[in-house]
């Protein structure tokens, strides 16, 4: 038996519990993983409280991401006491994830653990820095530089905001971050920002296209901010959009693509191809400086994920969150 957090839904409600699993019970997979580490993200909240319909199927394991080391393998790439990692491919929602201490997985799934990297700093980043990862090489891949211009973090102190201002300013970019949590400034200016503005200056209806501030952008929020993050983009300025903490909506108008052509890219990080993710985890291991994982990282339990999930929801966690899964 092993134990895991186990999401049920039957006529008795929607639950979630730390259980006792028989290792019967684990889905099919030509990989199976012990797990060291998991984390908590906002899906993982979602999933666990019920309050979004993320859970596919039941019962489920949540747990989107996982670094541990290979115990059964039947797959021709991946061979037993490999360290590896994975993140999204829908695990955790239509498929057993993370939070438990083991795990049977499609091997094409995972990704090797990076030698830079202990299982508990892989999740340290997590699905969170690996998709702030993928956010700055598409500004790359638009051709942003740091002489073009700042950069607006929205959702700066959140997982993928942590990690985005951290790298961008590593890589030597000016960085503006925009939070909801004004107590967190010195956080990130800690992490790198040189300027932090509050969320409410970007949270309410904006105009269609108002003064060009911006080369770049990392939106995690949805909805209104990132309308008028788009509104104020320079000049062939590029914007990501990795997540919805705002709304799933987008109230914007078109002029900012038309006028100023601006880019607007899309991030997934769920279905993101292999040779993309390799790119991602290769380059946090050269463009994230570690000293920051300890100021953008608090570890819990398995049994803190539950109560921490909800106040994750409630936007009272900063940066991200660790599980030992053994603990």
């Amino acid at each position: 038996m092993f134990k895991g957090i186990l999401i049920e839904k039957d006529e008795a409600g929607y639950r979630a519990a730390v259980q006792d699993i028989d290792p019967a019970a684990l889905p099919a997979g030509d990989v199976t993983v012990q797990v060291a580490y998991s984390t908590l993200n906002y899906k993982d909240g979602l999933a666990i409280s019920g309050k979004s319909p993320v859970v596919r199927r039941f019962p489920m394991v949540p747990g989107i991401d996982l670094a541990g080391s290979v115990i059964e393998s039947s797959h021709p790439d991946v061979k037993v006491g490999d360290a590896v990692v994975l993140n999204g491919w829908g695990v955790g929602e239509s498929h057993w994830g993370g939070l438990a201490q083991r795990a049977r997985l499609n091997g094409d799934w995972l990704v090797p653990l990076p030698a830079a990297f202990s299982p508990a700093q892989a999740m340290a980043i997590g699905t969170a820095g690996y998709t702030a990862m993928l956010c700055v090489l598409a500004l790359e891949r638009h051709g942003l530089t740091p002489d073009r211009g700042p950069v607006i973090v929205t959702g700066a102190a959140g997982g993928v905001g942590s990690v985005a201002v951290a790298v961008l300013a590593k890589l030597g970019y000016r960085v503006t971050a925009v939070t909801g949590r004004p107590q967190e400034a010195d956080y990130l200016r800690q992490l790198g920002a040189t300027e932090v503005l509050a969320r409410t200056d970007f949270s309410s209806p904006g105009k269609p296209l108002a003064k060009e501030r911006w080369a770049g952008a990392v939106d995690t929020v949805g909805s209104h901010t990132l309308a008028n993050v788009c509104a104020q983009m320079s000049y062939r300025g590029i914007v990501t959009a990795c997540g919805l903490a705002g709304g799933m909506d987008l109230p914007a108008s078109v002029a900012p693509f038309i006028l100023r052509g601006v880019t607007l890219a899309g991030i997934d990080s769920v279905m993101c191809p292999r040779p993309e993710r390799l790119q991602a985890w290769q380059r946090l291991a050269t463009d994230l400086d570690l000293t920051k994982l300890s100021l953008i990282t608090h570890d819990i339990g398995l049994t803190d994920a539950i109560p921490t999930a909800t106040a994750l929801l409630a936007g009272q966690v900063r940066g991200r969150v660790v599980v030992d899964v053994n603990r």
